[in-house]
């Protein structure tokens, strides 16, 4: 059996070049996806896990990120004298979401290379890794499904999702054998973005991992891998093919709703599937976007 799970990291050091000019001064966290940063809800997602001790890998101009979540004092007392109480309630909420911690990952090496990052913070105990592109759907629990697989079988457990075959490409992609539990994978193999038609399966890792300790021990001798950065995808194989010490590596199938946000398309994609079903702005949204698609027709 595992040790409880109480601590939840969030890399959030990339650049978002791919959204540039909007993230040369803003962090590509710090986006709005309907009425929220993109980064509060992988914040929400790890508390509604009861993960409330929340460390974030940052670098260079991320302290919108810090200011999101702490107290903004000036803008409360405005609020308060106005009767706002229910814009206050919304502010107030990022602020009381969780206890945040920040640790700047320095040279950029890769995701590998962040979440060694956290090693001082989470010692030796197993913790949840969430990727602030991914956002998953509160109406679909992962992070509780694999924390409690981490549990049961004292492994590192990684989120996987079957992709078409032509996207494998753009993820790390996972050998996997069945178990005895339906959608729950042993990974035997991992391999890193592999070139078009050599990819072992459509199983891609998702932004979602449960990690035993052990991945600092790999991380530390992993040398740079693909884009010449340290990669995770590589320390995890390593894990993958040493189940003795490890524990091995272990899957579970996500066949919910995820939201990428990493991507211009997808993220407004996103924007459009989360706010037509807003509790505020559904009902309105989604009468005016089949008007509107209905014309593009035309």
């Amino acid at each position: 059996m595992g040790f409880q799970i109480t601590k939840a990291v969030i890399p959030a050091a990339g650049l978002g070049t791919r959204f540039l000019p909007a993230t040369k001064a803003m962090p590509k966290e710090m986006l709005p996806v309907v009425d929220r940063p993109a980064i509060q809800y992988v914040v929400e997602e790890a508390v509604s896990a009861g993960l409330h001790d929340v460390l974030m890998i940052t670098g260079r101009n991320k302290n919108a990120l810090e200011n999101h979540f702490d107290r903004n004092a000036e803008l409360e007392a405005t609020l308060l004298k106005k009767g706002d109480s229910e814009r206050l309630r919304k502010v107030n909420e990022s602020t009381d979401l969780a206890d945040v911690h920040y640790v700047r990952q320095g040279d950029p090496k890769g995701l590998g290379h962040a979440v060694l990052r956290a090693q001082m913070h989470v010692g030796r105990e197993p913790f949840a890794v969430l990727l602030g592109d991914d956002i998953i759907d509160a109406r679909d629990p992962l992070l509780t499904k694999m924390m409690s697989e981490q549990i049961k079988r004292n492994a590192t457990i990684v989120a996987l999702l079957e992709v078409d075959p032509s996207q494998t490409h753009l993820y790390g992609v996972a050998t996997v054998e069945e178990t005895e539990d339906e959608d729950v994978v042993r990974i035997t193999d991992l391999v890193e973005k592999p070139a078009p038609g050599t990819s072992p399966s459509n199983y891609a890792i998702i932004g979602r991992y449960v990690l035993r300790p052990e991945i600092f021990d790999v991380l530390e001798k992993t040398e740079p891998g693909k884009g010449g950065e340290i990669q995770l995808t590589d320390a995890l194989q390593k894990m993958a093919g040493a189940p003795e010490w490890t524990g091995g590596v272990y899957g579970v199938v996500f066949r919910g709703r995820r939201y990428d946000t990493g991507d211009r398309l997808d993220y407004l994609k996103a924007i459009v599937q989360l706010a037509s079903d807003h509790s505020d702005l559904g009902d309105d949204f989604r009468p005016w976007l089949k008007e509107f698609s209905s014309a593009l027709d035309s």
